[in-house]
């Protein structure tokens, strides 16, 4: 789960992580009262669940009041990447001396967090891990005792030369760690930390994603979620109990098991393929689960064939079969299905279906090729 930069940035203040003077407005009448509460010049900034919002024109500095009301009609008008702007962070213009990047994700590889700095903050991330690694310096924390205060130093001391700079960037990525951990997030990042000309530090930007599994901890922040932000598919899966993530492919794939799911996508890439999503519909599957996925499916006009893998075990195919007929009586489907189902009363499933029209495989590799094949 994501939130917004202004949502971001409340959370930090709760962590004593420094942050500007800003106020979130939803309209141009509240910008305007907003500037002229916290001084011009301001910044006033889209809140959208995208990057690149200064590229596409959603981070204004308005110098004059006839800039505000510009700026704000121009932004909360406008979206970024196919998404409508329909909140503006204001914020006071900070005089800034440097700007760094500090951050922290889940390696899995290492099995650790690990916190990243950068003496380059104000650009993305992917693209200096892209062209030059070395310039990422990076501390691992012990998944026992945590980040180490002389863990925290280093990073300090690596962003800045400064003694006293560099100890006060040594409190915020311990209280960034902090924060990290107790909220169950899987990423946060401040891009840029910022050195005023004062020589105060402080998170010019905040990006935080939750994990979603610890969501039922923390319900002050799923509370936070903005619903119109999300993908609407997504959203119902949700709700359905259902895992669900849209791809660009045109092959609906149906499956029960996140590795069975990611193996049938591999499969389906392998011999040509173009999965149009990861849908799993989990261990113990109803009828109306079946039927709930296959709704969801539809909804995306790029689908032309839906391959349904089911591996039962404690999924019964029969009940996965009755879904499927059911599904096809009251949906309307018109594209083929190709159903490999194997385990737990194959043989009621097969029966079930035998009069529905369906394709079936013997195996993955077999139902694979078969969607493809009714692509041509």
């Amino acid at each position: 789960m994501k939130v917004h930069e202004y949502q971001a940035k409340e959370i930090f203040k709760k962590y004593g992580i420094p942050t500007p003077k800003e106020k979130m407005c939803q309209r141009v009448d509240e910008v305007i009262a907003a500037s002229a509460e916290l001084g011009l010049p301001c910044v006033i900034k889209a809140q959208v669940h995208v990057g690149g919002r200064g590229k596409a024109g959603g981070i204004k500095i308005a110098k004059t009041e006839q800039e505000v009301k510009e700026y704000a009609k121009q932004i909360l008008s406008m979206e970024i990447k196919g998404l409508p702007v329909k909140k503006v962070l204001v914020s006071e213009a900070i005089a800034i001396a440097s700007e760094a990047y500090l951050g922290i994700i889940n390696d899995r590889t290492a099995k650790k967090t690990v916190m990243m700095a950068c003496k380059e903050g104000g650009v993305e991330i992917e693209e200096v891990a892209r062209k030059k690694p070395e310039s990422i310096f990076k501390v691992y924390a012990d998944p026992l005792v945590g980040l180490l205060p002389h863990k925290a130093r280093q990073i300090g001391l690596f962003l800045y030369d400064d003694p006293k700079i560099a100890f006060a960037c040594a409190d915020i990525t311990s209280k960034l760690y902090k924060m990290f951990i107790e909220m169950d997030s899987s990423l946060a990042e401040i891009n840029p930390l910022v050195v005023t000309n004062s020589g105060e530090l402080i998170a010019l930007d905040a990006k935080i994603n939750f994990d979603d599994n610890g969501l039922q901890r923390h319900p002050e922040i799923e509370a936070m979620r903005d619903r119109e932000s999300e993908d609407e598919n997504e959203l119902m899966a949700r709700e359905c109990d259902l895992s669900y993530v849209k791809l660009d492919g045109n092959i609906g794939c149906v499956v029960n098991g996140a590795g069975l799911a990611m193996a049938t996508m591999d499969l389906v890439k392998h011999f040509g393929g173009e999965p149009a999503n990861f849908l799993d519909i989990g261990g113990s599957s109803s009828p109306q689960k079946v039927k709930n996925a296959l709704e969801i499916l539809l909804r995306d006009k790029n689908v032309q064939v839906i391959f349904f893998n089911i591996f039962g075990g404690i999924t019964r195919c029969d009940d996965v079969a009755n879904g499927i007929l059911e599904a096809k009586k009251e949906l309307n489907i018109k594209q083929p299905i190709v159903a490999r189902l194997t385990g737990t009363n194959e043989d009621k499933a097969m029966e079930i279906l035998k009069e529905a029209g369906l394709i079936f495989a013997e195996s993955m590799d077999d139902g694979a090729k078969k969607a493809i094949e009714l692509l041509k």
